[in-house]
């Protein structure tokens, strides 16, 4: 949580926790929890019917006691002059009475749901992987232009303009209660990105305000909260005014608030000195990312499908089966898509099959890490890569070696090591994603040079799954993108013939808006490839 100069302007609540997660970085992984939740669902289950048996012994007691107290007021004759109601109403107030309030079973049964949920506790996600989420959400919010009106009530709306479109209809709606839009809206404000908590805490004050005077037993925050949170945000952008009419108004909720006082006083004190603030009204506008400077472009190719021409209105894009003069596949040639030729970008159509795909991802789901990236001669995680992958050597699967040989005949290269890396599968997470980069190394100290074969020459990628919306695969600087095609493979030149790097192939994976994205990526090097691609003079072969 962020410390102003002043302590007592700090909105309440804790900052996040330091403990490290990475559950949301993969969906695979966040699928598996499901049955975690099943077992806490039987647990709470179990709780709730002990409940209600203890619910009805208590109905009971109450009803016996009522009945006999109607037929007191009912009766002229004095009932305690009957020893038999005499004894029991004493023996009711100094033994039954005693054992209804403090019964232990209430206690019990709480403690039994409490021993339950800490038998599966490490199960669970961790902060982190809240804050992840909810950031997967913020993203896809911002690349995809997303309604957070719409967000909250499970659509997928887009707006551009002031067109608003549908792009997406889930089967499965879930929609977002008051204490979700406070969550996300509280990481964001955690993040000093008073951008998203404006939005997020301004749905949330709306919904808490519509039930105002009911509480979920499940929620965290409140309106109090979400107003105290919302109102130092908007102070924070410059908005000073409507930080006060806000924190007026918890002050209405919370009148013994000291610390919310002095923050109007202060406020006035700032509107007072300023004769700007008073009139200013302040936009609230999303920042500028400065290590993102294509955004606009990488995020308009994410929305659709860039500006590639389709085929028929330009000859060199084509299709064809492809056998590469390849023994091996004349029986059975590739289906071959000329996506692009500046830079070449081929698409293959069901290079694998369902079966294949399937095998694929099972032998790597348990293997799967964090995936990194190349930082200098370092490797590191970062929130611009959201995914997580496994290394596959050939030795591991029959079906591996396979793989390596069918890339080999369709694109004559030398796959055997250490002239071609391991393939590497991925599975990303919630909004997945990886920025523009570049897969070849453009830094001599970079990690790729360890193998001293080489740089990365080509790329050859294997969709081995389909999404329901986006997830496509931009190429930044040519301009175009490639959507998911299930069972396909892509292939590109990372380097000229000169051995100098492609600009045109700065790519990015788009956040995964709505699926389970799969790929397997083979990474051929430099070495190895000499009299399967010679090299060149012409800087654009």
């Amino acid at each position: 949580m962020l410390l102003p100069s002043v302590l007592l302007w700090v909105a309440s609540g804790s900052g996040l926790s330091t403990s490290r997660g990475d559950l949301y970085t993969s969906i695979d992984h966040i699928q598996g929890k499901i049955a975690v939740e099943k077992r806490l669902l039987q647990k709470l289950q179990t709780c709730i019917e002990n409940e209600m048996y203890r619910m009805d012994g208590l109905k009971r007691f109450y009803e016996k006691v009522k009945t006999l107290h109607n037929k007191v007021y009912q009766e002229s004759v004095s009932a305690v002059s009957n020893p038999l109601f005499a004894y029991t109403l004493i023996k009711r107030l100094q033994v039954d009475w005693q054992n209804i309030v403090y019964s232990n079973e209430a206690i019990e049964n709480i403690q039994a749901l409490k021993a339950g949920y800490e038998t599966i506790e490490e199960q669970l996600p961790k902060p982190e992987d809240l804050e992840g989420a909810a950031k997967g959400l913020m993203r896809l919010q911002d690349v995809y232009a997303l309604s957070t009106k719409g967000l909250i009530k499970g659509e997928f709306l887009q707006i551009v303009g002031e067109e608003v479109s549908s792009i997406y209809r889930p089967s499965l709606s879930s929609t977002l209660s008051a204490d979700d839009c406070f969550q996300i809206g509280k990481i964001a404000y955690d993040n000093k990105d008073y951008y998203h908590s404006i939005i997020w805490l301004e749905e949330a004050v709306s919904l808490f305000r519509q039930n105002l005077g009911i509480w979920n037993t499940e929620d965290q925050g409140s309106l109090e909260e979400a107003l105290d949170h919302l109102a130092f945000s908007h102070y924070m952008i410059g908005n000073v005014g409507h930080a006060m009419i806000l924190s007026k108004e918890l002050l209405q909720l919370d009148a013994n608030n000291r610390r919310i006082a002095i923050n109007i006083l202060k406020y006035q004190n700032v509107l007072g000195a300023s004769a700007d603030a008073q009139t200013k009204k302040v936009v609230v506008q999303r920042p500028n990312v400065t290590h993102l400077l294509t955004r606009d472009t990488y995020e308009s190719l994410c929305q659709k499908l860039g500006s590639q021409p389709s085929h028929y209105q330009d000859s060199k894009l084509y299709c064809s089966y492809e056998s590469n003069l390849s023994p091996h596949l004349i029986l059975q040639p590739a289906k071959r898509e000329i996506v692009s030729q500046k830079p070449y970008v081929a698409l293959y159509h069901n290079f694998i099959s369902d079966t294949e795909g399937k095998r694929i991802k099972k032998i790597a789901a348990p293997w799967l890490q964090r995936s990194v990236v190349a930082s200098g001669v370092k490797q590191t995680v970062v929130d611009y890569r959201i995914s997580k992958s496994a290394w596959l050597k050939e030795t591991v699967d029959p079906l591996i070696s396979k793989l390596d040989l069918r890339i080999a005949h369709l694109t004559g290269l030398n796959i055997q090591q250490p002239y071609a890396e391991y393939l590497q599968v991925v599975n990303y997470g919630i909004g997945g994603h990886y920025e523009p980069h570049f897969d070849h190394a453009t830094s001599p100290n970079s990690s790729l040079y360890k193998l001293k074969s080489g740089n990365r020459v080509a790329t050859f990628m294997i969709y081995l799954s389909g999404v329901e919306a986006g997830g496509s695969t931009a190429f930044i600087y040519a301009n175009f993108s490639v959507p998911v095609v299930k069972n396909a493979a892509l292939f590109w030149w990372n380097l000229h013939k000169n051995g100098q790097g492609n600009a045109d192939t700065l790519h990015a994976g788009c956040p995964v808006l709505v699926g389970d994205k799969w790929v397997a990526n083979k990474w051929i090097r430099e070495h190895g490839q000499e009299f399967q691609r010679k090299c060149g003079a012409d800087p654009d072969e």
